[in-house]
């Protein structure tokens, strides 16, 4: 039995490497323990999207990131509480191998960090397609390297047959690290990608919830659930006085103010198009004292009636560049709002949606640039300080960043710059123009949930 003072029993799913099987294996294994009646918490090593998608469709729970980087180590252990609230057990997928982390930073946003911090024992996935008494040493090497990282087991990854199994397992064994779980090479549960990554959930329909069914037989087939179960019971005490992150209680309304000024409605993009959004954002914009009301820009011709803020995360735009560009009634009714001087906040896909044109679609236009497709990915984790006085911060407000885009934005003339980069390289970025925030960061509010009360009070007040 779990102890109770030991939290809700955890996994950390991780790998040697990118492409090991880390999203089939913590997929699978969502999908398999809710199959069995568990209520499952989902989590994801940092700043992906997409995953937790997946996870969200695996579990019936919103899927939630754990990022040391964006929200710092402090709020990890909060965050995780928050979400695994009232679960049965969680599962946390790792990003990157084990160990990889923000560049420069040490073990700073490794999954290992994020291991220590929950206390959580590890699951290695190892792909051993391409190799048998080897893994011995690359299993050894991951156990040893940091001892305060606990490896509790291994899953075996692409296994070939009968016999490659039995060599891997007499390899594994001789290390003394269980083996929970051989899978055999399946494209049934392959997820079909694109520069960014997966393709998200949103986007594929049946096709998804397919792919993760098949990922939830082929893990409930393959690994012992029983023995993950008990390792994930065997999690150490969280630290001394962690408690469940909270956005904040819900206001009431002010007694000198109109129901509709005291609590605004503010619009998130929702939809194929714009999926990148973490869900603490809408949860800190209600407690803020919000009406968070969602649309489809590529479906819906207007925003929501009453609309008094707008916020409008990443995602694949230039994917669907061309029916955004269609539903000239919607890009109106958000030039209209951005013009009025309404609180409008976008990052990435959000801040080409608001530009003049995408790769010579016509967009909003209410920023005085144009965006395109560039063959360069740009990706990293950033430390960022506001410029600009902005509806979503105030200037010298510090906060931690990502970008992750194959897009080049050329500004024209006006706008002030939304952020500093402080690191890896100093320059500007970003536009502050009216009450539009805009920019290629990514961030996580709840690192400053400031943001999310200054821009729910501009609505109120614009």
């Amino acid at each position: 039995m779990t102890s109770p003072d030991s939290g809700v029993p955890r996994l950390v799913i991780a790998a040697p490497s990118s492409g090991s099987g880390k999203t089939t294996v913590a997929t699978g294994l969502m999908a398999a323990l809710t199959g069995r009646g568990l209520a499952v918490s989902p989590h994801k090593v940092g700043p992906d999207y997409i995953d937790p998608g997946y996870h969200a469709l695996a579990t019936g729970r919103v899927g939630r990131n754990l990022d040391a980087y964006l929200c710092g180590p402090e709020l990890v252990g909060p965050l995780f509480l928050h979400g695994a609230r009232g679960c049965d057990i969680a599962v946390v997928e790792g990003v990157m191998g084990l160990y990889d982390g923000a560049a420069g930073e040490g073990e700073l946003a490794s999954t290992a960090q994020v291991a220590k911090l929950l206390r959580a024992p590890v699951v290695l996935v190892v792909d051993a397609s391409s190799q048998s008494r080897s893994v011995a040493a690359l299993v050894h090497g991951f156990v040893s390297w940091d001892p305060e990282v606990r490896i509790g087991g291994v899953i075996l990854n692409k296994v070939a047959s009968d016999r490659h199994e039995g060599l891997l397992r007499e390899a594994v064994d001789s290390v003394g690290v269980p083996v929970l779980g051989v899978l055999r090479r399946a494209p049934q549960v392959d997820v079909p990608a694109r520069h960014l990554g997966l393709v998200p959930v949103a986007e594929r329909g049946s096709e998804a919830v397919d792919a993760v069914t098949a990922m939830g037989a082929q893990v409930a087939a393959g690994c012992d659930l029983a023995a993950l179960v008990r390792l994930a019971r065997a999690a150490g005490p969280l630290p001394g006085g962690s408690a469940p992150w909270t956005p904040g209680p819900v206001p009431t309304h002010h007694p000198t103010r109109s129901v509709k000024k005291s609590t605004p409605r503010v619009a998130v993009a929702g939809g194929a198009a714009f999926t990148f959004s973490y869900a603490e954002h809408t949860e800190l914009l209600a407690a803020a004292g919000a009406e968070v009301v969602t649309f489809d820009p590529l479906r819906d011709e207007e925003l929501p009636e009453g609309t008094a803020g707008l916020v409008i995360g990443g995602g694949f735009p230039e994917v669907y560049a061309a029916e955004l560009s269609a539903n000239e009634p919607l890009r109106k009714s958000v030039a209209e709002l951005a013009v009025s001087g309404a609180p409008v906040a976008a990052e990435c896909a959000g801040l080409l949606y608001l530009c003049r044109e995408l790769d010579g679609l016509p967009m909003c236009g209410v920023l005085d640039a144009s965006a395109r497709m560039s063959e360069r990915l740009t990706l990293g984790y950033r430390d960022a300080v506001a410029v600009s006085d902005s509806a979503l911060a105030g200037a010298g407000t510090r906060m931690r960043g990502h970008e992750f885009h194959r897009t080049v934005v050329e500004p024209g003339a006006g706008a002030a710059p939304a952020w500093g980069m402080r690191a890896p390289e100093r320059r500007v970025e970003g536009f502050v123009e009216r009450g539009v925030h805009a920019s290629y960061l990514h961030t996580h509010w709840a690192a400053e949930p400031g943001v999310a009360r200054r821009f729910v009070e501009r609505c109120r007040t614009s």
